[in-house]
């Protein structure tokens, strides 16, 4: 049988350097599995968007990104607008890991390994803000800025917690935003704290914040809060925890397929976690538009863990490790 030649674009500051650390023993996963593996390591903003657009040029047949939500949003916006687009992969290394959450992929990097092994595809939606993609989240506001003003040192040492943090200093600071928000289905003119576009349920580490939303139904789920006081906000997110914040007076909640947002504000928008330009924008989403690895079984396994944890298998390779030295002295 044909090996597939895969095509590993990994970051190496993801999930405290955890992608750097595994990378051989990822490579011998995806090797016995039948892929043919080459791999490039991220060395900046827009690298992978960049290694995933020659992958394609390459004929390679999988893409697999792996680390946080960063540098996949990365490598769809590298495959994109290709006219022949890879399969694509992902190994769950980042703080939030919002995609994997959301499709069930396991944090595990082995078990998320062993699903692309296994080779079950579904076809997914992309949303399209402008002339860019994401993949899962599109929003703008003043709570939005967190993932792309969390420095990535911070977040390599604190993990979910850096965002936490960032988080507690904004609230004293937020300010409503104007916008005018158009689509068939629903319209907006009026001051909101944050709007957010979701092409899955999972946003921000709260996994029932878009709850209606499926990842091929070929629509958004749009949430608006309305501009509302410190303690009004407080209890949104605490219902959001829940999925119960679409019930909330100050929450707007709809599906639709393209819309236009204005502002007569200085706004920026966040896309998948990264800074991806300012309003006004168009936003529509290109329905069955890619391939990506998921579990067949459609049981999301992204909290589940190996039976041996990563220190119990640091400390199994280390004492392999000294076994197989013993045994070249006694060779010797």
């Amino acid at each position: 049988m044909k090996r597939k030649r895969a095509r590993l674009i990994y970051n190496p500051t993801s999930g405290r350097e955890e992608g750097k650390k595994r990378l051989p023993d990822l490579l011998a996963v995806l090797e016995k599995g039948g892929f043919e593996t080459s791999c490039h390591a991220t060395e900046g903003d827009g690298d992978a968007a960049d290694a995933a657009a020659q992958a394609v040029e390459h004929e390679f047949d999988v893409v697999i990104a792996a680390g946080g939500d960063g540098t996949i949003h990365e490598v769809i916006n590298g495959l994109a607008d290709q006219e022949r687009r890879p399969s694509l992969g992902i190994i769950p290394l980042g703080t939030t890991n919002d995609f994997a959450r959301a499709l069930g992929i396991p944090r595990h990097w082995r078990k998320a390994a062993e699903l692309i092994v296994r080779g079950h595809q579904e076809v997914i939606d992309l949303g399209k803000v402008n002339d860019r993609y994401f993949i899962n989240i599109a929003g703008g506001g003043s709570m939005t800025e967190l993932t792309y003003e969390v420095p990535s040192k911070l977040k390599t040492v604190l993990g979910q917690l850096a965002y936490y943090m960032k988080g507690l200093e904004k609230l004293p600071r937020l300010r409503p935003i104007h916008l005018k928000i158009e689509s068939k289905e629903q319209r907006f003119d009026g001051e909101a704290m944050l709007f957010l576009v979701a092409n899955s349920n999972s946003v921000g580490g709260f996994e029932k914040l878009a709850p209606d939303a499926r990842m091929n139904d070929g629509l958004l789920d749009v949430l608006i809060l309305k501009k509302c006081h410190l303690a009004d906000f407080v209890r949104a997110v605490t219902l959001a925890l829940r999925g119960e914040h679409i019930h909330d007076k100050n929450v707007i909640y709809f599906q639709t397929d393209h819309m236009e947002i204005y502002s007569p504000d200085y706004t920026q928008l966040n896309l998948d976690g990264e800074l991806g330009g300012t309003l006004p924008c168009h936003v529509s989403v290109l329905p069955s538009h890619l391939h990506i690895f998921t579990d067949q079984t459609g049981h999301s396994t992204y909290h589940e863990r190996t039976e041996l944890s990563d220190a119990d298998e640091d400390r199994t390779l280390l004492a392999n490790g000294a076994n197989e030295d013993d045994e070249q002295e006694d060779k010797i």
